[in-house]
């Protein structure tokens, strides 16, 4: 078959990682199904694997005894079953499907995720989406919206299944009719998706953006406010707790957000949620701006690791900070419905041809166009 793939003499940018080349159609286990690719989504995760760090895709497999010395990559896709491992039930050759990167023993019943044997499809797992071919657990196999293209139905699920988990996944601090909810990078993939659930929810989305095509798009998918972070210069990490003088500056550009927040609002009200996925540019302000009880939960750390923060908000106002990874069966199966329903659009805003596949994870990570949602045709595209 057809992939693109990564090695590790290549790992670094997307352009330079990624190359096109022939590997054989990986085998089956018992719960396991081949799907032909007919379009893929685009992700951090392939960025991720394109660096090599902060895991090494490649090596990581002798650890599962599955070492190829290359890593194909890809957590989202849309595509046709066309074999299934022979303890597989319920999924017939032919089927127009959606997958999910939820990879788990097929034993496990509660919160799947946080089982021991979860990993990630397409990039702890090899043999993902970016390839003429690929293989997933039968759990991983959903029914494709029939209202959507194969482009758009690849584009979503990694996204709004995380979302989804980070909205409905930890009571009490799920989301409620008339909760302000602040979303960060909310023109994103994520972003984009959390617009959208809080608002089927009834809550207030609060999307923070960094231009005005951003806030245009937001608006245009449902935000209620719109914060522009380019009129404030107090982000990344805290550094100066321990000087008055430069710790004031902070919390003063701090509060000036958090005022704007109530402004966009129309009431002096807190978030109830934060959708945090930044890391540590914003988390400190993250966890300034939550309201008394409230939860920042945070999936993600694309602009760094380190997540520092005043710990008096926290104990005084009883905050809560909470990790979310994905999501379990239950939170992917709901979130597809909605996406069938009509309720969630996949806010697909550009499609790449196979061949362009670098091209598109190097605009992601520059951070070139950030309007929702990227796919890569594969069996759908056209032949020249």
């Amino acid at each position: 078959m057809l992939a693109q793939t990564i090695r590790p003499e290549r790992y670094g940018h997307p352009l330079i990682a990624f190359e096109l080349e022939r590997v054989s159609i990986p085998p089956l286990e018992p719960d396991e199904c081949l799907i032909k690719v007919m379009a893929a989504g685009v992700n951090y995760n392939g960025i991720w694997a394109a660096k090599g760090y902060p895991v090494d895709v490649v090596n990581l497999q002798k650890k599962y005894g599955t070492y190829n010395g290359l890593h194909i990559a890809g957590s989202d896709a849309s595509g046709i079953v066309i074999a299934l491992g022979k303890n597989v039930t319920n999924i017939a050759i032919g089927d127009e499907v959606v997958l999910h990167c939820g990879w788990w023993d097929g034993s496990v019943s509660g919160d799947e995720i946080m089982d021991k044997s979860a990993k990630i499809w397409g990039y702890e797992i090899n043999f993902g989406a970016f390839a003429e071919y690929t293989r997933v657990k039968q759990h991983a196999v959903l029914p494709k919206p029939s209202h959507l293209s194969w482009e758009q139905a690849a584009s979503y699920m990694l996204c709004g299944a995380t979302a989804y988990r980070m909205f409905h996944g930890f009571e009490p601090h799920t989301v409620k009719a008339g909760d302000v909810i602040l979303i960060w990078g909310g023109s994103g993939g994520l972003g984009s998706m959390a617009i959208q659930l809080a608002n089927a929810a009834g809550a207030i989305p609060v999307a923070v953006v960094s231009s005005q095509e951003k806030a245009d798009y937001c608006r245009k998918i449902g935000a209620k406010g719109i914060i522009d972070r380019r009129n404030y210069k107090h982000w990344g990490p805290i550094e100066d707790l321990i000087n008055p003088s430069k710790y004031s500056q902070w919390v003063s550009e701090a509060r000036r957000f958090q005022k704007e927040i109530w402004k966009q609002v129309g009431e002096k009200k807190n978030p109830n949620i934060v959708i945090e996925h930044p890391g540590e540019d914003t988390f400190p302000t993250s966890s300034f701006v939550c309201s008394q009880g409230g939860m920042v939960v945070i999936c993600a750390g694309t602009s760094g690791y380190r997540g520092t923060f005043d710990i008096r908000y926290h104990w005084m106002r009883q905050k809560r900070f909470q990790g979310s990874h994905f999501a379990n069966q239950t939170q992917c199966t709901e979130f597809n419905k909605l996406v069938c329903q009509g309720v969630i659009s996949p806010c697909l805003t550009r499609v790449f041809d196979f061949e362009n596949l670098p091209e598109a994870h190097q605009i992601m990570l520059e951070n070139r166009e950030p309007l929702g949602n990227f796919a890569i045709r594969i069996g759908c595209r056209v032949e020249k």
